[in-house]
Parts: C-alpha cells; structure tokens; sequence
C-alpha cells in the first residue's frame, strides 16, 4: 500500500520534478542591473541622508515620522506604486531626546559621554548628585537601602568588561572554512529547555526601577557596553500593557547609559572610599496621547501575476544615541535602492515586487509581525486561519545584519528552497556570494514570515563588528560603499527572479 508522503519530502519530490532542467537565470536582465546597481548607485545617497539629515529613528519618536514622511515621498520619486503608510498597533506615546549633559565634577572634572535611555523622562533642570554604588539584587537589598538614595546619582551595573578586538582596523571578511562551515554544517535537533523557575527572591530589572523611582533618586546610571568609547543599552527595563510608556507618566526614573571607560572611572574611585559628585540635565518630549506605529509599503505592479508578491525590506526603525547607519540604515537604503535599480531598467514583472520599511523591530519584530498577521494570519497558532493573501505570497528577503557585504542567504530550515536560491547565486559568485547556509538565524523580520510557514529568508553577510548597531558610534562613516551597492545590485535580482519565476518557491510545513 502506498503511504502518502510526508510535507518535505513531497515538497522536494515536485521541486526535483519542476527543476530537471537548471533553473533559468536571466542573464540579460543580470546585465543590466549590475551596470545601473554598480555604474550608476545612489545607495550611498540614501544611506547619507537617512543617517546625517533624518538622524536617530526610534519608533514613534517625532524624528521617526519625519522619516516615514521622507520615505514615502522618495518611494513616489521613484515612480513606485500604492506607496503606504499602514498603522499597527497602538503603540505608546512619542518619545524624543532633545538634550543630554552629563560631566563628573568631583574629585576631578570630566564631560562624560552618557545617554538616556528611552521612555524615561528626564531631570527637573539642572542637578547636582553625589555618586553611590548600590548593588540590588534580593528583596532584602531593598531594606539595606531604603530611604538612603533621595537626590543620588546611583551606579547600578557592575563594571564594565571591556572588549578591545572591535578596535583592529580592517574589514572583517568571511574566510572560505567559514563559508564552508556556515554552508554544510550538521543542525543537531533542538531539545526543550527545561522549565524556567522563577525565584521570588531576585529582583527584576522593572522592580530596581521602580524602587530607585519611589526612592526619589536624580538619577540611575548604567554602563552595559563592553567598547571603548559606546554606549549600549537604549530601553527601560520591562514592558507595559500600551508598550514601553502611558501618557505622560512613567515607572522609571532617568535612566542614562555611560561609555565603560566614564562609568568604570567614577566606579573605581568610588571604591577607593573617594566622593564622585555629577552633573546632570536631561530634557526628554514624552507625548500626552497614545499613538499607532506605521509600518511603509510600496510595488511595482505585476503582470499576469500581479495578484502575487514578491517582498524585500528591512526595518526601518532605530534606537536614538546615533542615526544607526548599520543597523538598519544600510538595509533601507539597499531595498530603496534595490527598487531604484529595477524602475531604471525598466522592469516590467510578473509578480508584484512590494518593499516594506517596518516599525518596532528593535522592541520585538512588532512591525513585521503585525503586518502577517494582518495580511496572512497569525504567526506561530497553527489554529489560526490562513488569510487569502496567504497563499499569494512567493518569498520575503530581507538585510538585517550591519552592513557587511552578502556572502549567501541562510536556507531557514527550507531545504526545498535551496535549488532556486542556489541558481539565483550563480551571477554573483564574482561578488563573493556563494553560500546557501542551511541554518536558521533570528532576530529579525524574516522571522514573522518564517513563523506563519512563508518563505523568508535573510541574507548571509559579513558581519562588522566595533561600530555596529545599538552604540552611539554607528555612523555613515562606517559604512562601506562597495558593499551596500553589491548588495542592492543582489537584492533587485533575487526579487526579479522570483517575481519571474515559473516554479513556486516551496514551503515549509506551517509550525
């Protein structure tokens, strides 16, 4: 009796059928794209004025929608259709940074290179702390310092470990054992982990917050970058129900991040029995009303398939000490760009070819997940329903990880997808792109299409460490040239491709 075949295998099974042939690459259209993409590229310019002119993009923040109104007139520029501007959730209240002065006055005076972390409001003026060490972490640590910290700038992380290899020069590249390791290595099947017991004791990150804010504390200071001279660690502690701030009101006190190399000083002489005093002014705009986050779509329209979609994107938002050039500046500027290349050659697709610029990644992919669940169901319930647009959808690449030139794309478990990601590689192995990985990565937008079982993939970079995202260092300059334009070049054919493609790209069973 014949046994009916299991999803992967029968998926396999039809791909190794439609594929008896070589996949058909279209070298002509290959052609033109690599000479606009590479003799002709604005990637450059879009990372330039996103990074110096827009600046900073945190999720709802003034500065973020005066980027969202950037982007949606650069898509209509480009001549791009159903340019969109779709709200998703409520999703707090606006928050800007608009000045920052921190110094250590005593023993010895130093400006000190600090940030606010967001959603915390900021000082009532300009205020003048004695410095104190306080290590929370049990209930009982609460008791040792209640009613001692009123008008303290508190130094509430440990030191900082400092980590010194960001600071060699070069471009760190991919060598081929790596490439080689990265495309065959053997996936050892994931176990439960076990039940996570929580201890009543411990304090969580939210509790230490509130305590230092019923306290009456100036200030909490924090130090979690382990780079010479940046600053990481951009987000209050814990959650709330409208996400991360209610109007006008906060459980935090001003929370500042310090470089390592500051925090640790003041912490050392503090340890030698010394007073610190400090400084402090830190104006922050918290809006009064809770408002919807947007994410920005666009398309070229298709032909004769035009009821299916081919998307490219990255996540548009960002953290607010630096307009964050690698994370994710350099993937919005690829995918604009990308869509650039094929409205100047011309591209009239099968498929429609949709880029999307998505909100609240940097808080949990809620941009991203948001919009699949709105046009293809719910990520991850396998009860759900599929949406009508579910079936429609072909493949979803997106740039995510800093700006480092792509050496391959990561398979995301999709087996079945390899014979076509592998033939779309093919122009581009001069490029250095030559790797279909058979891993799975995270933390990033591909993931909310992976989890509702859509084809999504990500691409396999170099990965630059030192100036990368979540510092105040992640600036335009940083950024190298030649790797965004090869990028963008890749991206706008992978997405030609499939909108062109005769065979479907497969998928994975729905988790």
């Amino acid at each position: 009796m014949l046994r009916p075949l299991r999803p992967l295998a029968a998926a396999l099974l039809l791909t190794a059928a439609a594929l008896a042939d070589p996949v058909p690459v279209d070298w002509p259209m290959v052609a033109r794209i690599r000479e606009e993409g590479l003799q002709h590229s604005r990637v450059m310019d879009f990372e330039g004025y996103i990074t110096d002119v827009l600046g900073a993009r945190l999720t709802l923040s003034r500065d973020m929608q005066r980027a969202l109104a950037w982007a949606q007139g650069e898509l209509r520029e480009l001549g791009l259709a159903n340019v969109t501007a779709e709200p998703f959730m409520d999703f707090g209240v606006a928050w800007d940074n608009e000045y920052v002065s921190v110094h250590m006055l005593e023993p010895d005076y130093s400006p000190l290179v600090a940030y606010p972390l967001a959603h915390t409001p900021g000082t009532d003026g300009r205020q003048v702390a004695q410095a104190v060490i306080v290590e929370l972490t049990t209930r009982e640590d609460l008791e040792t310092w209640r009613g001692k910290l009123r008008g303290m700038a508190v130094l509430s992380t440990p030191p900082a470990a400092i980590d010194l290899a960001p600071l060699t020069n070069g471009v760190p590249r991919y060598t081929d054992e790596q490439l080689n390791a990265l495309e065959h290595t053997v996936i050892a099947p994931v176990r439960p982990a076990a039940p996570r017991v929580p201890n009543p004791d411990l304090l969580t990150s939210e509790e230490k917050a509130a305590f230092f804010k019923a306290e009456g504390v100036t200030a909490v200071l924090q130090s979690e970058s382990g780079w010479l001279g940046a600053v990481r660690g951009f987000s209050r502690p814990g959650t709330r129900t409208d996400h991360w701030s209610a109007a006008g009101d906060s459980a935090a006190p001003v929370m500042i991040a310090v470089t390592p190399e500051h925090y640790n000083r003041m912490y050392r002489i503090l340890k030698r029995g010394i007073p610190v005093k400090v400084e402090l002014e830190v104006r922050n705009r918290i809006g009064q009303q809770v408002e919807k986050a947007m994410n920005i779509t666009a398309e070229i329209p298709g032909s004769d398939l035009r009821n299916e979609v081919v998307m490219i994107g990255a996540h548009f938002d960002s953290w607010h000490a630096s307009p964050n050039a690698s994370d994710n500046a350099s993937g919005v500027a690829v995918a604009l760009e990308a869509m650039r290349i094929l409205k100047a050659v011309g591209a009239k697709p099968r498929r429609t070819i949709r880029i999307a610029l998505w909100s609240g990644e940097e808080q949990g992919l809620w941009g991203s997940r948001a919009y699949v669940r709105q046009h293809f169901g719910i990520p991850g319930d396998t009860t759900a329903p599929k949406k009508p647009e579910y079936d429609r959808l072909f493949a979803y690449f997106n740039q995510d990880y800093g700006p480092g030139q792509y050496r391959g794309i990561y398979l995301q478990g999709n087996e079945a997808a390899r014979p076509l990601l592998s033939a779309w590689m093919e122009p581009f192995r001069d490029m250095g792109m030559t790797v279909v990985s058979n891993q799975s990565v995270g933390s990033t937008d591909h993931v909310a299409f992976d989890e509702a079982g859509l084809p999504g993939f990500q691409f396999l970079q170099d990965r630059v460490p030192g100036t990368g995202g979540h510092t105040n260092l992640d600036f335009y300059d940083s950024i190298q040239p030649e790797d965004l334009m090869k990028n963008a070049v890749i991206m706008a054919s992978y997405a030609w491709h499939a909108a062109q493609s005769d065979v479907r790209m497969p998928r994975k069973a729905r988790p």
